[in-house]
């Protein structure tokens, strides 16, 4: 395995090409872009196909069955230029990614003569594709929900612990409430809502059979969370699903506030399928996060995880990465290191602490 890179080798003056992939449970992505104008995009590719997981996590043999072939294809135009730096965004890089930090820089490294290689959890690249490398906090909504945030000497995580520990505020979450609320009014009991009852035995059936159909589902997060949109469609006439929506945004910006530094350079994006709902759940968050995190502006995220990732490359092959490393969330690897057990910090500043997974959910 190549040795993780020295500040000196980062920061060294490079050009070329660089590569951006986006792996997580949709498929993969990858983009060639430059290594320096910025990482201005050439060509991307794509792939439905979710990278395999196994006993050493998640499967580098399938990871590179499918990169290697697409990023040849994107270089065939560009012959004589070199590939000078490579990062890669994937959900459960920080809790199954072993052996894909033991075996990509090599396979990278081998195929392309790249020896300058960032291997991220896809919460970081959602991070840099949203927020560059400014302080602040991303916070990414779907089936579940995580925010991670930097002041760039190190990372803070909030939440994205599944739908059983947290997750809150996540559509898993509002489905569930929904449903619950749902199966209050079956009863007869209070807090029960007639119309996100109806809305239930229209997409599930008759309310009895609920737990039956629900329970066994190996996908039961995604079940949920796909009842996430029916809560939001009844928020403006039916005050159970809006006050549902309340307490999510509430539970999202506590999640922010966890997770952004101080200061009033701080920004806080929202990124996720999530947000897709609109203002019945983004008015509630935005007075919430008004509240919770007044320091911290709320802006747009500029780009995706994918962004991110070409982002993260770019910044590498140029030596203006400002991203703090840490051991789980962001490796760097690289020519000219004496070592391979620890890693140097990027960008200055003490050295960053883990934050363990990096669980990053879909949209629903």
């Amino acid at each position: 395995m190549p040795p993780v890179v020295s500040a000196a080798s980062v920061n060294a003056p490079s050009a070329g090409l660089v590569v951006g992939v986006d792996s997580g449970g949709s498929g993969l992505r990858i983009a060639l872009a430059e290594a320096a104008a910025g990482g201005a995009v050439l060509d991307s590719r794509a792939s439905r196909e979710p990278v395999r997981t196994g006993p050493g996590g998640i499967s580098a043999r399938h990871f590179l069955d499918q990169v290697l072939p697409a990023v040849r294809a994107l270089t065939e135009p560009h012959r004589g230029r070199p590939v000078v730096a490579a990062a890669v965004g994937a959900a459960g890089m920080a809790t199954l990614g072993d052996e894909l930090r033991a075996e990509l820089p090599g396979a990278f490294a081998e195929a392309w003569g790249v020896r300058r290689i960032a291997l991220a959890a896809d919460a970081v690249t959602a991070y840099a594709g949203a927020l560059g490398q400014q302080p602040g906090a991303v916070v990414a909504g779907g089936t579940g929900m995580i925010a991670l945030g930097t002041d760039l000497v190190s990372w803070r995580r909030a939440d994205g612990w599944g739908h059983l520990l947290g997750d809150c505020g996540s559509g898993a979450w509002i489905g569930r409430a929904g449903l619950e609320a749902a199966m209050r009014a079956h009863d007869g009991r209070r807090g029960g809502s007639a119309a996100l009852l109806a809305r239930a035995e229209k997409l599930f059936g008759p309310a009895a059979g609920l737990p039956g159909a629900l329970y066994p589902r190996t996908d039961r997060p995604a079940v949920l969370a796909s009842f996430a949109p029916e809560v939001g469609l009844c928020a403006a006439e039916d005050p159970v699903a809006a006050d549902i929506l309340a307490r999510a945004a509430r539970h999202i910006a506590e999640a922010a506030e966890a997770a952004c530094p101080a200061g009033p350079e701080a920004r806080v994006a929202l990124t996720g399928g999530l947000f897709k709902m609109g203002d019945p759940l983004l008015v509630p968050l935005r007075a919430a996060l008004g509240e919770l995190v007044p320091q911290a502006g709320t802006v747009d995220p500029a780009g995706d995880p994918l962004a991110g990732a070409v982002a993260l490359a770019a910044a590498l092959a140029t030596g203006t990465l400002r991203l703090p490393e840490d051991p789980a969330l962001l490796r760097l690897f690289g020519e000219g290191a004496p070592g391979t057990a620890s890693s140097a910090q990027v960008g200055g500043g003490a050295s960053p602490r883990g934050e363990g997974g990096d669980r990053i959910p879909d949209a629903p």
